[in-house]
């Protein structure tokens, strides 16, 4: 029977009594601003994963008092600690009615209260669709809520309270946070300076910003080197094609991520960039050999390692020249114990990729990916669709012999060091009245625009149309692609830059697709952005051909991946802003009205038209 005594013993001091140590766990839990001007090389937490609990951001349990833990707690809540997953509502306690009823027909329970503590949760992933993410508020109040549950029941060990803000074309929380430009838009960056202190600025905010609403793990950075066009679920995600300068721009936001109080996790081993399959919706092969997996995929997640990141998430993708037998690297043992642990000799949590995609889910049932993924070394089993099937399974294979207890502690040691090292055991709990000067503080949205400014990528001005003479109050048409916000909170990007655009000077409107010839006579440009083109007939490239007939010089904005202009006919201007959100738009409102002068440069090459580094700038 587990000593749940002397458990509670060991947390008297930590998360269960922090919940009335406000004040430290505002200063405990990463509740601050960002500070800038550190060197861009210097360590924020020079302690490799593995090497035992301490340091920042204050008083660990050190490897000992966890391992006396562990031997308190039951196998159940063991298991549970190996699980992370998705909750329905805003609230920990009293979720919409909607919600409720999505839990109880899910989880068999109506609040996430309430499965934090049926399964012992280790950690939650918040998603906006799951409505945990409307604002900051909120999400601190969820935060709070659900380690509350986790502190009163079970093994009273906190949660690791997750989500994906990877920025640019993916992030779960929106404004007021700050939202800055994502991996691509930074390797433009990069490619200018050889510096990797803006990526690494960027971590420490969107990292301090999460902390203080109680989010302790990014699913950031991605470290996969996007080297083939067509990839449709990488692209602007990744830092870019030049496998070194990737593995730079990683190190760098490990380090900032990890300086602000979050773990980072670097995704997705062995590397997602080269595949031109979905694995939300199929099962993509990479094709690389030993030697090119070494050469390309492999620099960023030694830099990873080197740099102390605290997780890896694994990639649902087959690769054969790493394991020939079919397996998705979630599931192989040569790949996540064999290259991962041995080759890299990472000793920090590796996290599943999500179990409801189906990349995993082909080749074998949802009883079994959980228990094979054990097998192969992965440490926390992401949001399975069945959580209950994957819960039994996995204590199944404990009480078959499958799974060894020694094969289950060794995961849960790893996820509890990772907690303390964290901060979690002193100070689980946010400082709500902390949360207005750290979510969207000035100076982290004045950060944001200057990191941005340096992004933007002006690709073609045969002309010399650009800078457009903003004093001379020119009229600017803006139409093209409108995709929702990431976040759902920024946007259009055609409104937002041709109110950017009015505010520098020009006369500039909006106009839909269907109504942009028309109206186009009269303008001194038409700006089109156009998002993802592909290749052969699409209404993107009909639309800029009937522009261009009308006489008016065309700039066309790819405003997603930069690939764009190679599938266009030939414009006046073109530039490249990597992503579609505010901060980029402002950006390129400042590059084609002059009051920036363009300075990014392709992080990857547009195969027939602009080499890997390409990029122009006004005389």
């Amino acid at each position: 029977m587990p000593n749940h005594a002397s458990r509670r013993t060991l947390l008297t001091a930590a998360a269960l009594a922090a919940v009335t140590a406000t004040g430290a766990a505002s200063s405990a839990s990463g509740v601050r601003r960002a500070p800038d001007g550190a060197p861009d090389n210097a360590p924020d937490d020079p302690r490799p994963p593995g090497s035992g609990p301490g340091g920042r951001p204050g008083r660990h349990p050190d490897r000992a008092e966890l391992r006396r833990l562990i031997d308190g707690m039951s196998l159940a809540e063991k298991v549970g600690q190996l699980f992370v997953s998705r909750a329905y509502g805003h609230s920990a306690t009293a979720p919409a009615p909607a919600d409720a009823r999505i839990n109880q027909a899910q989880f068999g329970v109506r609040t996430a209260a309430e499965l934090v503590a049926r399964y012992h949760l280790g950690g939650v992933i918040y998603f906006g669709w799951a409505h945990n993410t409307l604002n900051p508020q909120q999400i601190a109040a969820l935060s709070q809520g659900l380690q509350q549950a986790a502190g009163g029941s079970g093994a009273g060990v906190p949660l690791l309270l997750s989500t994906d803000q990877e920025h640019g074309a993916v992030a779960r929380v929106g404004k007021p946070a700050t939202l800055l430009p994502g991996a691509m838009a930074l390797g433009a960056g990069h490619r200018a300076t050889g510096s990797t202190a803006e990526a690494r600025r960027a971590a420490r905010i969107a990292g301090a910003e999460l902390a203080a609403m109680g989010i302790r793990q990014d699913y950031a950075p991605v470290a996969d080197v996007n080297v083939n066009p067509a990839n449709p679920v990488i692209g602007v995600r990744s830092f870019g094609a030049d496998p070194q300068a990737a593995a730079a721009l990683v190190a760098a936001q490990v380090r900032g991520y990890q300086g602000a109080g979050v773990a980072a996790t670097a995704k997705h081993f062995p590397g997602h960039g080269d595949t031109a399959t979905d694995s939300h919706v199929g099962l993509p092969v990479m094709r690389h050999s030993r030697a090119q997996w070494e050469e390309l995929d492999e620099p960023p997640f030694r830099a990873a390692v080197a740099a102390g990141v605290d997780a890896v998430m694994t990639a649902h993708i087959v690769f054969p020249a790493l394991d020939p037998s079919g397996d998705p690297a979630t599931l192989s043992r040569p790949i996540v114990t064999g290259i991962l642990r041995e080759r890299l000799g990472f000793g920090g949590v590796v996290v599943t990729d999500a179990l409801d995609m189906a990349g995993v889910r082909q080749k074998y049932g949802d009883d079994r990916v959980p228990v094979l993924a054990l097998k192969a070394g992965c440490d926390q089993l992401l949001n399975p669709p069945d959580l209950a099937l994957a819960y039994r399974s996995v204590l199944a294979a404990v009480e078959s012999g499958e799974l060894s207890p020694a094969r289950i502690e060794e995961s849960v040691l790893r996820i509890l060091e990772l907690k303390a090292r964290r901060g979690l055991f002193a100070a689980p709990y946010t400082a709500a009245p902390d949360l207005a000067d750290v979510v969207g503080a000035p100076d982290h949205l004045a950060a944001a625009d200057e990191i941005a400014a340096g992004t933007t990528t002006l690709l073609a001005n045969p002309a010399g149309l650009l800078p457009l003479d903003a004093p001379a109050a020119p009229r600017v048409l803006v139409t093209g692609a409108a995709p929702p916000s990431p976040s759902g909170t920024t946007g259009p990007p055609t409104e937002v830059l041709a109110r950017e655009l009015t505010t520098l000077g020009c006369r500039a409107t909006a106009v839909a697709p269907e109504g942009a010839v028309a109206a186009a006579p009269g303008h001194a440009a038409v700006l089109v952005c156009t998002y993802n083109v592909p290749e052969g007939d699409d209404p993107q490239r009909t639309l800029v051909a009937a522009l261009l007939a009308t006489g008016v010089p065309v700039v066309a904005v790819a405003i997603r991946n930069p690939y764009d202009g190679a599938r266009l006919p030939e414009c006046a201007a073109e530039l490249a802003t990597y992503s579609w959100t505010d901060v980029e738009m402002r950006a390129a409102a400042r590059v084609i009205t002059g009051v920036r002068r363009p300075s990014g440069r392709l992080p990857v090459p547009v195969p027939g038209r602009y080499p890997l580094g390409h990029g122009l700038t006004y005389d």
